[in-house]
C-alpha cells in the first residue's frame, strides 16, 4: 500500500523512484483528473528524466504543490498548464518538479494507468479540441462537480 503524504515535506519523505498517493483538489486538470474524488499515484523523479507532455507535480514559486501538464521544456525551464486551464500557464525550473503522475485511482476504486495508449488517446482527444469547445465543456464539468459536491454533504 502506498503512503499518503503531507504536501509540505514530500521531497524529504519520498526518495527518487518511489511512489506516493495524494487526493486531487481543484479543477485545473478536469476532465482527466476530477475534483476531490480522484487520487493520483505520483512517482518521484530526478532531474534527468524526460517529462515533456506528462502530468507532473511541482512546487510553485509560493511553495504550493500543483499538478499540471508539462507543455514546454527549454533546458532547465519548464512551462506547465492545467488541462482545465485554457489560458493560464505556470513556469518553473526542472528542480521544482516533484514527480510525474503514474496512475489515477477513481472514486469507485478503479486504477487507471497514465502510461497506456488508451490514456494517451483520451489526453489527445481533449487537448486537440479547439479552446472555445474546451472552455464551454469545462464550465459544464465544473458546475456538475460543484453540484455533486453540494449534494454529498
Amino acid at each position: 500500500m502506498l503512503p499518503e503524504i503531507a504536501k509540505d515535506n514530500i521531497e524529504s519523505l519520498v526518495p527518487v523512484g518511489e511512489q506516493f498517493k495524494i487526493v486531487v483538489t481543484g479543477y485545473s486538470m478536469l476532465p482527466l483528473l476530477g475534483y476531490g474524488h480522484d487520487t493520483i499515484v505520483v512517482r518521484r523523479t530526478d532531474d534527468t528524466e524526460p517529462i515533456m507532455g506528462r502530468i507532473a507535480m511541482f512546487r510553485a514559486k509560493d511553495r504550493h504543490i500543483i499538478v499540471h501538464r508539462v507543455v514546454a521544456v527549454d533546458g532547465d525551464n519548464i512551462t506547465f498548464q492545467g488541462d482545465g486551464n485554457t489560458y493560464q500557464r505556470e513556469y518553473g525550473k526542472r528542480s521544482d518538479v516533484v514527480g510525474v503522475v503514474e496512475e489515477v485511482i477513481r472514486e469507485d476504486g478503479r486504477t487507471v494507468s497514465c502510461t497506456t495508449p488508451r490514456w494517451h488517446r483520451r489526453e489527445r482527444m481533449w487537448l486537440w479540441q479547439p479552446t472555445i469547445i474546451r472552455r464551454y465543456a469545462l464550465a459544464i464539468l465544473r458546475r456538475m462537480a460543484n453540484y455533486k459536491r453540494k449534494n454529498q454533504r
